[in-house]
């Protein structure tokens, strides 16, 4: 369960244009005031909510757009382990550049709270950590993302034109005070099923390795619309006993209408 909150949040995690009409220089998939929301899935059991919320706010001086994100076990799934999660990025929105993020976290007892200040220049990362009491200054890489940003750099950079199917789009992720690689696969476009109707998306599988918790390759796969958006309307992960999908139950507030084939 806190595997899949992580990748719907910051994946879905949360991962953009209109490539043939805009480039990314001067047009923005999201905007403050966007809201999505969606349910995770056990089988046949609602196990989970998530939300990722747009809002103006500054940061130093700076304007910045504020993404937060938050999620729990709902349902008998939060009967045998709660989850609370709170999740907050402060990123400068045209390039994506991080400034400040923020986690507060329960799940089934663990809890953490930790307060990150990017400096791009110095490539650094300052690592509060409240529940310790602790401060630490690590180094990062190049254009580093946070876990929450990821989702927006994503939205914002990638393009179908730029990348081969079966080629790796990388993010540098800076997550748990770690430097992290994150690689998804592209797979190529499919037309999926949703509540709102067909709607062709694109189609992309984050590197995984087998675990306790997954399969292996290609455990995860997430989709996302092929539209000015690019918003991950579904995230599925097969795990070693059953699978979970979340899928987007709400969204408002969006640059432009999601482009659907054929409405339900």
């Amino acid at each position: 369960m806190k595997i899949i909150l992580i990748y719907l949040k910051a994946i879905f995690f949360s991962i953009n244009l209109i490539f043939s009409q805009t480039s990314s220089a001067d047009f923005d998939p999201f905007q403050a005031g966007e809201n999505l929301e969606y349910r995770v899935h056990y089988g046949i059991f609602n196990a989970s909510y998530a939300s990722l919320t747009l809002s103006n706010e500054k940061v130093d001086g700076e304007d910045v757009l504020l993404a937060s994100g938050y999620g729990k076990t709902i349902g008998l799934a939060r009967l045998f382990f709660k989850v609370e999660d709170y999740y907050s990025s402060y990123f400068e929105s045209k390039k994506v550049q991080p400034k400040l993020f923020k986690r507060n976290i329960y799940e089934g007892g663990y809890t953490k709270n930790l307060e990150v200040s990017f400096n791009s220049e110095k490539k650094e990362a300052t690592v509060k950590n409240i529940k310790r009491g602790t401060t630490d200054v690590i180094s990062t890489k190049d254009n580093v993302q946070d876990l929450i940003s990821s989702l927006y750099y994503l939205r914002k950079n990638f393009s179908e034109d730029d990348i081969n199917e079966g080629d790796f789009f990388t993010i540098n992720m800076f997550y748990d005070s770690k430097n992290r690689e994150l690689a998804l696969k592209y797979i190529g476009k499919e037309v999926i099923r949703t509540k709102y109707g067909k709607i062709e998306c694109l189609k992309l599988m984050p590197a995984t390795n087998r675990s306790r918790i997954f399969k292996g390759e290609g455990s995860i796969t997430i989709w996302l619309t092929n539209d000015a958006n690019k918003i991950p309307i579904r995230v599925q992960a097969d795990l070693l006993v059953g699978s979970i999908k979340a899928d987007l139950n709400s969204y408002s507030g969006i640059v432009s209408p999601i482009l659907i084939k054929q409405k339900s």
